[in-house]
């Protein structure tokens, strides 16, 4: 028989007998880069800095009142003041360990599935706004469990570039494509490996490794047109 000691449960840093999976690796990734930066470090979040993004991670998952502020504009002041009032109450460090050890018990982030669902993108793309911030990065080789949830998640972009008046699509290196936006003034294929079509698709177009081709117009509209969350 078994006791506790010969087969503990794996525990919330992820240095329990079962490898966290890929959404926890990258939550623990990030915390990691986060702590390495330090707090007055640049991110590619524009007008923040890291202790910024660790008091918006810690807010996303820790204060359900604010977080329908961070997709809902009418209600994003709200969650800005909570964010700028956590970032001046609680340390850096604390801020970051608290976001390593997850979400608390009563956050919606704590229920089951929903980290792999609602942080893969959240994880990745923060991680190499931190990252990406500095002036010597290089792309980094992502697990194909990573890679594959972001291309699940792909669709999200279907959402933030729904105003875009051009036809987008998203072009893997394999070949795999998905449309994700159906404007009406030509057509324009994104090419990349998931992760930077993902950041290209979220704002970071001057960090994002992708290559676009269409017609000159479509281009041209494409790329001089703006978009966010």
């Amino acid at each position: 028989m078994s006791t506790p000691e010969d087969d503990p449960a794996p525990k919330r840093d992820g240095s329990g007998p079962e490898a966290p999976g890929p959404v926890r690796r990258e939550r623990l990734e990030l915390a990691a880069a986060l702590a390495e930066a330090g707090p007055d470090a640049p991110t590619e979040c524009a007008g923040w800095d890291a202790r910024d993004l660790a008091a918006h991670l810690v807010v996303r998952e820790g204060r359900p009142d604010a977080a329908p502020g961070i997709l809902l504009p009418p209600l994003s002041f709200y969650t800005e003041r909570v964010r700028r009032r956590t970032a001046r109450a609680v340390p850096f460090e604390r801020l970051v360990e608290r976001f390593a050890q997850g979400p608390p018990k009563f956050s919606p982030y704590a229920l089951p599935g929903v980290d792999k669902n609602a942080n893969a993108v959240e994880f990745f793309v923060h991680h190499e706004d931190i990252r990406r911030a500095r002036p010597d990065w290089e792309p980094r080789d992502l697990s194909p469990e990573l890679e594959e949830l972001l291309w699940r998640r792909i669709r999200i972009a279907r959402f933030v570039l729904r105003k875009v008046q051009v036809e987008v699509t998203f072009v893997q290196p394999d070949g795999r494509a998905v449309r994700v936006s159906g404007g009406g003034r030509g057509a324009v294929r994104v090419h990349g490996p998931v992760g930077e079509l993902v950041l290209w698709a979220l704002g970071r177009r001057d960090v994002a490794k992708v290559r676009l081709t269409g017609a000159t117009d479509a281009v041209k509209t494409l790329t001089e047109t703006g978009w966010s969350l």
